[in-house]
Formats: C-alpha cells, structure tokens, sequence
C-alpha cells in the first residue's frame, strides 16, 4: 500500500506540474500577444501622414495617441554645411527671426552645445490672451554621423503666473539637422503645442498646420542677407 501510494502520489505531481506549465506557456503567450498588439497601436498611432509641398518643404502630420491635436513636421534641404545652420538655430543673441508673434524673449541661463533657457511672450491677436512659457532647449551632437538636435519642451518646476497671460504648458519643438553632403543639409523641425485656448481642435490644428513651413523658410531667409 506504501509503494502504491507514492506511485500515486508521483503521478499527481507530474500532472499538477504538467497543468501549471501548460498554462504559464498560455500566460506568456498571451503576454507577448498584447505587447505586440499594443505596440503596433502605438506604431499605427504615431505614423506620420504627408499633407503637402511647399516651398520645397514637405510637410507631414501625426495624430498624438488619446489627443486630438496634431504634431506637424517639416523636412527641407538647405544649401548650407551643418555647422553653420546649427550654429544659428543654437545663437542665444540672434533671435528676432523665430516667431513674428514673439513679443518678449528673456534669456534664462545658455550652456554652449548643452542647453538654453528662455521665458517667452506671444502676442495675440484680438479677442485672445496673449500667451506665456518657460522653455527648455536641450542640444545633442552624434560624432558619428554629425546629426543635431535641439529639442525645446516647458521649463520643469513651478514658475509664477500672471493674470493678464495665459500659461503654455503642453508644447514641444524639435529641429534635426543632418548633412548630406559637406554643403547641403537636411533640415527637419517638429512642432507641437497646445495653446491653452478654448477652440475647437480642428481649428487649432487649421492655425498651427503651416508653422513648420514657416519657420524653415525663415531659417533659409537668414541666410540670404
């Protein structure tokens, strides 16, 4: 009876190990499953879609997952070596070309090819709030292939407000240069804010959708004078 007790005994434990792995392998599987999926939501949500050409720039739009608001993209080349145009969109004293809008810029702390600070002022026109921020610029050279980029987001921690200007909390801009030959450069500028403003997304979407356009063609106008 011993003897057929174990034997016993052993035949459930094979089973009952046989179950739980079983069903680990469905828990894994399922696991990889999701990730995947989730990813590829993520993928499918982040694809850039082209709008249009203009000015020899080509403009692209990407749907923000769980937002409505849009992130817009343009991408030129410019008949200037990298380190010139770099060392323009990086210059802290030559800033009167970056938004016609810009009514005030106050330089907050500049680290040479690291980082600026800025507090910036939007004029708005009537019957809208002018605007205000604080904004970060961090700066990363690869050695390697001699890409840059400047990639602007809101000043982290808690800065005063004031009454008569609306605050910009959500906002990123991202410039990526890139030589393609010892003259030429690809230039791509992302942009993405929300202006804190009581409009409907499509019409903030109508508004902002060209300011890539804008801004590449006043980074080329500099270099015409």
């Amino acid at each position: 009876m011993c003897n057929g007790h174990k034997l016993s005994t052993g035949g459930n434990y094979n089973f009952l190990h046989k179950r739980i792995s079983m069903k680990n392998k469905y828990l894994n599987n399922f696991f990889v499953f999701f990730v995947g999926l989730s990813l590829s939501i993520q993928i499918h949500a982040q694809s850039w879609k082209f709008i249009k050409e203009k000015d020899g720039i080509k403009l692209y739009s990407r749907q923000e997952t769980g937002n409505k608001l849009q992130t817009f993209k343009g991408v030129s080349k410019i008949n200037i070596p990298v380190d010139q145009v770099f060392e323009l969109l990086e210059d802290v004293n030559h800033r009167e070309w970056w938004d016609k809008n810009l009514d005030q810029i106050k330089l907050l702390k500049y680290e040479k090819d690291k980082l600026s600070q800025y507090y910036l002022v939007y004029k708005m026109p009537w019957p809208f709030t002018n605007r205000d921020m604080y904004v970060e610029v961090t700066t990363s050279i690869n050695q390697s292939t001699g890409e840059h980029k400047l990639t602007a987001v809101p000043l982290a921690g808690t800065q005063k407000e004031y009454e008569n200007l609306v605050r910009i909390k959500n906002y990123k801009q991202q410039w990526i240069i890139k030589p393609l030959s010892k003259d030429i450069t690809q230039v791509e500028l992302e942009f993405y804010v929300s202006p804190a403003e009581n409009l409907p997304d499509w019409l903030i979407n109508m508004i902002l959708i060209d300011s890539p356009i804008n801004s590449i063609n006043g980074l080329r106008a500099q270099f015409k004078k």
